[in-house]
């Protein structure tokens, strides 16, 4: 590990008692014996997504396609769920959410079919090409016939065709030979496989996430290193210095005494896109009708909710203090280099007093201290993960914190992480839909 550049994970230990964390953790041994086993089988796994930021070969082989796009002034990412919030939460947790003011290539994700945001989007790239500007389309869907994804990219594609630069400015990212693949292969389209046993919300250190991140000038292979780090972290059973054990474990213990809400509260307004990932991750993941065998009804999952320090102290930190007692706060802060400090203007000291001259940061560190000494007066428990920096290598660390985490709370609750059956209802009754409508 880069000294100095290992995330930390914290809890109120009186919260939670001794004999409780062992018994829990017992339980574990068995999945991260398994665990460390899926590491020995490639990509034959349903865990495989541990084993992505080992994969040599895949590297190149984004970096090289990406390499060839390295030119673009648009990208465009056609995906929905796990095939865009990896991308999108790295890119704007690195590069600003506001990269598309200052950056190159913009790039901009079309993932619901809102009919207004489509528009846009497609006269955006049609305006890029106008000026004869390169443009990347890079459209992703693991199974490769997802109802949004196909329809937005049909979209852009007739804003392709207009200009005669279809095959060279579209990049498949999908499971080989799913239908989207073959029709690639047909279409003479660049593609990029996801391995099967990856599931989508698992996926970004995937083509799914590396290729558009890539070609965005994101550094991949440190990514993949704080993730390739943490990976060896969370396979210890030295539970207590296990951060995903001992965070799945508390999460779990909290759930049985009728904490089922976790609130993940981002200090850093760059990185809600990271709580829109997680969100995802965590009721994809462990929000299940049947136990692990589908045969006895559990009815289990945890409800995820995002907030952004110091902006949501000042909405839903009311009803955290003053609510009901059903909720677990993960604190999540981020080291930053950068010091802009209030200017000494003597007159504004009757406002707020002691703010002249301190940095933004020693305001936000008040801020976030304030709020978990009041946490703790109000007996509302909290976590805190503190990344050192805004880096490729932390974050990599902490989104395989995350989906491994998510992996061992499930195995607590018993149910399995990797399906979502209620997902596919909802997509199976779509289709049946569209089959009854007339053009």
């Amino acid at each position: 590990m880069k000294q100095g550049q290992g995330i930390l994970f914290t809890f109120d230990k009186a919260l939670i008692g001794e004999r409780q964390l062992a018994a829990a953790g017992k339980r574990l041994l068995p999945e991260l014996k398994a665990m460390r086993a899926a590491t020995k089988k490639g990509y034959e796994d349903d865990r495989a997504s541990i084993n992505l930021p080992f994969d040599t070969s895949m590297v190149r082989q984004v970096k090289a396609l990406a390499a060839e796009h390295r030119d673009t002034d648009l990208l465009v990412v056609v995906g929905i769920g796990g095939s865009n919030l990896g991308a999108m939460a790295v890119q704007e947790a690195l590069l600003g959410r506001l990269h598309n003011e200052t950056g190159r290539p913009r790039v901009y994700y079309a993932d619901t079919v809102d009919e207004r945001k489509m528009r846009d989007i497609a006269l955006l790239l049609d305006d890029a090409l106008r000026r004869k500007g390169r443009v990347l389309v890079n459209a992703v869907s693991k199974s490769g016939s997802t109802t949004e994804t196909v329809a937005n990219l049909e979209v852009l594609l007739a804003t392709l065709k207009k200009y005669d630069v279809t095959s060279t400015s579209v990049v498949v990212t999908t499971d080989e030979n799913s239908p989207l693949w073959k029709l690639a292969a047909k279409s003479g389209f660049a593609t990029l496989a996801i391995p099967k046993r990856v599931g989508g919300r698992y996926s970004v250190f995937s083509p799914a996430g590396l290729f558009p991140l890539a070609v965005l000038g994101v550094d991949v292979e440190e990514l993949l290193a704080g993730a390739a780090t943490m990976r060896e972290r969370c396979l210890s059973d030295d539970i207590m210095n296990n951060p995903a054990a001992i965070a799945a474990i508390i999460q779990y213990l909290h759930y049985k005494g009728g904490r089922n809400i976790a609130e993940l509260f981002l200090f850093a307004t760059d990185v809600e896109s990271v709580g829109k990932w997680w969100r995802q991750l965590l009721a994809e993941s462990c929000g299940k009708e049947f136990d692990r065998s589908g045969k006895r009804r559990i009815w289990a999952g945890i409800t995820p909710t995002v907030s952004i320090g110091s902006t949501d102290l000042h909405s839903v930190a009311q009803l955290a203090l003053g609510g009901p007692q059903d909720k677990l706060t993960t604190f999540v802060t981020v080291g930053e280099k950068l010091e802009t400090r209030v200017p000494d203007l003597k007159e504004y000291e009757s406002l707020v007093p002691n703010l002249q001259g301190k940095s933004l940061k020693e305001i936000m560190d008040a801020i976030l201290q304030g709020a978990m000494i009041a946490y703790g007066q109000g007996k509302r428990p909290y976590c805190h993960i503190e990344l050192p920096s805004c880096s490729a290598y932390c974050l990599g660390q902490f989104l395989q914190l995350e989906m491994m985490e998510t992996m061992l709370l499930a195995s607590l609750l018993d149910v399995n992480p990797f399906d979502q059956p209620g997902v596919e209802s909802y997509k199976a009754e779509t289709r049946r839909m569209l089959a009854t409508r007339r053009r």
